[in-house]
């Protein structure tokens, strides 16, 4: 499989003096507690990971290297993470990891950036393409990406990427292996129009690997996205429409074609906001995985953090939400305060049955480089998996 590892032996041959050379070190770090309650299994799951990336990132003119390790260290471990642990503990997917996250040389010109080497490619709102920014490992991928600005207001951008660096780790294996070796392409094109930004989009999603899914996750996906915002007054409103369609690729045994739809509206009030949006991803035959995928997406941030759909079900979903919340731009020393709530409802894209509800809460502030967050999830199974109460707490720092 190739590697972004001799990036790094690029970039220190990069011709410079030390006097023209810019150096801003890269440090965060993440503490959190995860608690799982999963009916159906004998035990509940906890875990307190420390997350830790640590790298430079060296400019020179048009030039910029960025060198970043991270690390995950299990502090308690009374779960199943995965790779380890007891399988009759729920799923925590953070196992202990010391890897290099990214290793990328970007060369920024007038109307274009190139970018090779192993790096975070997130695209419009990730649900299809995203560095999975939850998990304690998140997801990179070894790629080359040109991002091009010919004319005001439009842009292209274009990547193939050969590996993809999953949130399973250096220990990784099987199913769930630490990297995934493949032909990815991931092409944009948006306009910044009057009534919002424009996007239409090709991603193809090939896996080499045949002990994940049999190859069956390799698809072509091919759709259009709008998302837009307008002020009246104090208010301020904001929407998604999106709609693509899915089929299979390459060495896919199944031959499936499945439609994904979006609709999302949002009025933030200058403190109090309410939403409301529609998502359907959908199904075609009901067979296993011939219903609309999203391998490379940051799921955790899509129907519920209970993360019951991260694999899309056979006879596809509907979710529908409404989610309510309030901020503030300080409470005392607290800065960027905002607690949140959101129900979703969720029923098949085939053979219409309803699914399951789902609760989830959250509240956060920062104070300093740090960020404070709790969250909750509650999920009510009626046809589809089983009743899980998921609980959060985080520390987030930034240099």
């Amino acid at each position: 499989m190739r590697s972004a590892l001799p990036l790094i032996g690029l970039v220190a041959a990069t011709p410079a003096t030390a006097q023209s050379v810019t150096l801003k070190p890269l440090i965060d770090a993440r503490l959190r507690y995860e608690q799982v309650e999963q009916d159906g299994l004998p035990l509940d799951a906890e875990a307190v990971t420390l997350r830790v990336r640590a790298g430079v990132q060296a400019s020179h003119g048009p030039l910029t290297a960025i060198v970043e390790a991270q690390g995950n260290l299990a502090i308690v471990d009374d779960r199943f993470d995965g790779l380890s642990g007891s399988a009759a503990r729920p799923l925590i997917a953070d196992p202990e990891n010391v890897a290099i996250h990214r290793a990328q040389l970007a060369l920024t010109l007038p109307v274009v950036t190139l970018t090779a080497g192993r790096q975070r490619i997130t695209l419009d709102d990730e649900r299809f393409v995203g560095a999975a920014g939850f998990r304690q490992n998140g997801q990179s991928f070894d790629a080359v990406r040109a991002e091009v600005a010919p004319l005001k207001g439009v842009k292209a951008d274009l990547s193939y990427a050969w590996s993809v660096r999953t949130i399973w780790g250096i220990d990784g294996a099987g199913a769930r292996q630490r990297a995934v070796g493949g032909d990815n392409v991931f092409a944009n094109l948006s306009w910044v129009s009057p009534i919002g930004t424009l996007t239409g989009f090709g991603y193809w999603v090939d896996q080499d690997e045949a002990v994940v899914q049999g190859y069956r996750l390799s698809s072509r996906t091919f759709g259009v996205r709008l998302a837009g915002a307008r002020t009246l007054g104090r208010a301020k409103f904001a929407y998604q429409l999106s709609h693509a369609r899915q089929s299979d690729m390459g060495r896919n045994p199944n031959d499936y074609a499945a439609a994904y739809w979006l609709a999302d509206v949002s009025v933030d009030l200058n403190g109090p906001k309410l939403g409301i949006g529609y998502e359907v991803l959908g199904a075609d035959t009901g067979a296993a995985l011939t219903s609309f995928q999203t391998p490379l997406g940051t799921n955790f941030k899509f129907q519920g953090w209970a993360d019951k759909y991260l694999a899309t079900p056979p006879d596809g979903v509907r979710d529908l939400y409404v989610n309510a919340g309030w901020s503030w731009k300080a409470i005392g020393p607290a800065k960027g305060v905002t607690v949140q709530a959101a129900w979703l409802r969720y029923e098949s894209d085939r053979l219409t049955r309803h699914y399951g509800d789902e609760l989830n809460l959250m509240a956060s502030a920062k104070l300093g480089r740090t960020t404070a967050s709790v969250r909750f999830a509650d999920y009510r199974a009626t046809g589809f998996a089983t009743d899980t109460r998921k609980f959060w707490l985080q520390l987030d720092w930034t240099l």
